[in-house]
């Protein structure tokens, strides 16, 4: 069984492949999550279904209250702006924003809430990625990132929903078997 763990906060948090992982999937990717300073501040797992990527998230030394949540463009975290990240990820070139009638970037998820310890959890659906091959692939060359944001995203402006600053940032790998 192979186990990564991360120091969230003052917690050891162990992602299990076999607790972590969906039953069945051929294809998962994780993301270690880092704020501006470098420190890590959490961990994602994803895993193919269906429908899109599964994000589950684990995170904690945040500020409390509603953060933007999105796969940006670029495997790259370079801090501490984390803005070689690029724009959301929107292979199919959409509209921003889940509110928005004419669709909605491939990168854009519901707002994380970080409770008033710090710590925060989400399960979320990246609906139209995936973690193969093609134009949704989370794992194409030059990678993507998860990047968390200073303010909530307002799930309707272009380009980016007015979510402020970058604050945390994880590249999107293909799990190490």
């Amino acid at each position: 069984m192979t186990t990564k763990s991360f120091l969230i906060g003052c917690s050891l948090v162990a992602l299990s492949a076999a607790g972590a992982w969906a039953e069945g999937s051929s294809q998962r990717g994780w993301a270690e999550i880092k704020d501006a300073s470098g420190k890590t501040v959490g961990a994602a797992v994803l895993t193919e279904q269906k429908d899109g990527v599964l994000v589950n998230l684990k995170v904690s030394g945040l500020k409390p209250g509603l953060h933007a949540f999105h796969v940006h463009e670029t495997g790259d975290c370079t801090g501490p702006d984390f803005k070689s990240a690029g724009g959301h990820f929107n292979p199919f070139h959409k509209h921003h924003g889940m509110k928005n009638p004419e669709g909605k970037h491939a990168g854009d998820m519901p707002n994380l809430e970080v409770q008033p310890d710090g710590s925060a959890r989400a399960s979320v659906l990246a609906e139209g990625t995936t973690l193969g091959p093609g134009p949704g692939s989370l794992l194409k060359p030059g990678g993507t990132a998860l990047v968390i944001h200073a303010s909530p995203d307002d799930n309707l402006s272009d380009p980016a929903g007015n979510a402020g600053a970058r604050v945390a940032c994880g590249v999107i790998r293909a799990k190490a078997e």
